[in-house]
């Protein structure tokens, strides 16, 4: 966290700052697109609360906190197709997920979510060795659905391991969840036997949804599931959320997808995607920087937007 602090200042020291009298504004200026993880990080920190940092855009003061974390928190994407159930989103918040994977039944006394505050080299190395997925929140602006739509040909002749976990998303707002199982069900087998009690939620219901079974049939089984919608419902609400869950229609456009390793191939799992996009071959060793190669095409496709987060699954520290 010292270290962190340490480039915050650094940042900060590189800004100029201007207040605008008549319009009770700070302007602060020289954020690049590179910055916008720590920037979240500063503010979580409540290091730079009250002021919001974009390139010459001016807020007020009492508008910029509530713009940070609408803009870094809420996870929110309505289904495809026909709506059949609409849930609270979740926060891209490591202290509530691993709250909330604990009651699903998941061992955070060896693995937990953590932040990863940048996609450059500094930041992955405050990560400990081992990370086995990676969960990350993007906007869904018309750049990035564009390319969704490009990609979507492109899929159907990937190859993909029939050993990937998969499944589709019906469910509206339900993409923090879905990004969560993506990410646990995928882990290598050893850490998911240790981690995932066979009796908990998350076992019983990986035991009805094995790999083989089709994405929109474990979809079925999610949607029918009363008690991860209880469970789901109780985290949105929880003490750790940072802001208010707000109302069940608002349309929010922000979204959480999982990054695995599966026999060596780095996976993207997006429940909105009718299959899993394969990113090539990764190693252990490799896998952080890989997936953080991935997350920052996302942010290349968008250089001005600042709303992406990246947490890693990887082994708790005490």
């Amino acid at each position: 966290m010292k270290h962190v602090a340490s480039r915050g200042r650094d940042f900060l020291l590189s800004c100029s700052f201007h207040f605008d009298a008549s319009t009770s504004t700070l302007i602060i200026t020289h954020i690049t697109h590179t910055h916008s993880l720590l920037l979240r990080t500063l503010v979580r920190m409540k290091l730079l609360i009250g002021a919001l940092v974009i390139l010459n855009y001016p807020f007020s003061f009492s508008s910029a906190h509530r713009f940070f974390n609408n803009h870094k928190t809420l996870v929110n994407m309505s289904p495809e197709g026909p709506k059949q159930k609409k849930w609270f989103p979740l926060e891209s918040n490591p202290e509530l997920l691993n709250k909330y994977i604990s009651k699903l039944g998941f061992d955070t006394s060896l693995y937990s979510f953590t932040d990863v505050f940048s996609t450059e080299e500094w930041a992955l190395g405050m990560i400990p060795p081992g990370t086995a997925a990676v969960v990350f929140l993007y906007p869904l602006t018309n750049v990035q659905e564009d390319f969704r739509a490009k990609e979507k040909d492109e899929l159907e002749t990937q190859e993909v391991d029939a050993a990937v976990w998969h499944i589709k998303q019906r469910i509206g707002n339900a993409c923090g969840t879905i990004g969560i199982l993506h990410a646990l069900a995928n882990v290598p087998e050893p850490l998911k036997v240790a981690t995932i009690p066979a009796d908990s939620w998350l076992g019983k219901f990986y035991e009805s949804c094995p790999s083989q079974l089709s994405s929109v049939a474990k979809a079925d089984i999610l949607e029918g599931d009363t008690e991860i919608a209880s469970k789901h419902d109780a985290a949105t609400s929880d003490e750790q959320n940072q802001t208010n869950r707000g109302a069940l229609d608002d349309q929010l456009i922000t979204h959480f997808v999982a990054i695995v390793n599966v026999n060596g191939k780095l996976y993207e799992l997006d429940g909105r995607k009718v299959k899993p996009v394969n990113h090539g071959d990764t190693t252990q060793e490799s896998f952080l920087k890989d997936c953080a190669n991935v997350v920052q095409k996302f942010m290349d496709r968008d250089p001005t937007e600042m709303r992406f987060t990246i947490l890693a699954l990887a082994p708790t520290q005490f």
